[in-house]
Formats: C-alpha cells, sequence, structure tokens
C-alpha cells in the first residue's frame, strides 16, 4: 500500500474557504515535491500549487496566487492546500501528487496520486 489519499473537499459559497489535505501512506513525504492538481470537467488538467522537498519553494499557478496556501506537516505525513475566496472558477476534481525533491509543471513525472477530492464553489 503506497498512495496518497485527499481530504476536505465538498461545497462552498463563492468567498468561502476549504483546506484540503493529502496524507501519505506507506511513503514518507518529507523527500517528495508535492503539487496540487485540479481538473473540471471537460477541462485538461492543471497544476494549480507546488512546494519543493529541499528549498521549500512555492509554485503557483496565476489565478490562485494570493488566494493559496500549500503547507507541509512532515509529523502528520501530510500536506495541505488551504483555498481562500474562493471563485466558481475554481470548481474541479482536486488531486496531490508527489514527485522527488523538485516541482514540474508535466504532470506525467509525478510519481504518486491520490485518487481526488470534489471542490465546487456555488451559491
Amino acid at each position: 500500500q503506497l498512495q496518497l489519499v485527499e481530504s476536505g473537499g465538498g461545497l462552498v459559497q463563492p468567498g468561502g474557504s476549504l483546506r484540503l489535505s493529502c496524507a501519505g501512506s506507506g511513503f514518507t513525504l518529507d523527500h517528495y515535491a508535492m503539487g496540487w492538481f485540479r481538473q473540471a470537467p471537460g477541462k485538461e488538467r492543471e497544476g494549480v500549487i507546488c512546494i519543493d522537498s529541499n528549498s521549500g519553494r512555492i509554485n503557483y499557478l496565476d489565478s490562485v496566487k494570493g488566494r493559496f496556501t500549500i503547507s507541509r506537516d512532515n509529523a502528520k505525513n501530510t500536506v495541505y492546500l488551504q483555498m481562500n475566496s474562493l471563485k466558481p472558477e475554481d470548481t474541479a476534481v482536486y488531486s496531490c501528487a508527489a514527485r522527488y525533491y523538485s516541482c514540474s509543471a508535466y504532470d506525467p513525472v509525478y510519481e504518486y496520486w491520490g485518487q481526488g477530492t470534489q471542490v465546487t464553489v456555488s451559491s
């Protein structure tokens, strides 16, 4: 059993907040860059935000910068996505992914993927 499991998705009104969690099972996340991706119906999957392993540098999708933040809790082997000021355009299935050390915008290079969690932003 080597997997990532997301949780925390749901329905929220525009302007609201959600915190997504991504917990690792069977391996430790501290040596991995951790990224969040999302895919809306009929659209391509896109990288949202990612944090490097060594430097802690965070890479953002322009449309979420200033609204979303990513953080680690190595003791819990978990990475979080804090989502504030949510917009209807943020509605998508959000997945976490891991690869060694550094972030990449090219999603096929990520070694491990979660199953995804639905985020719906609607009034």
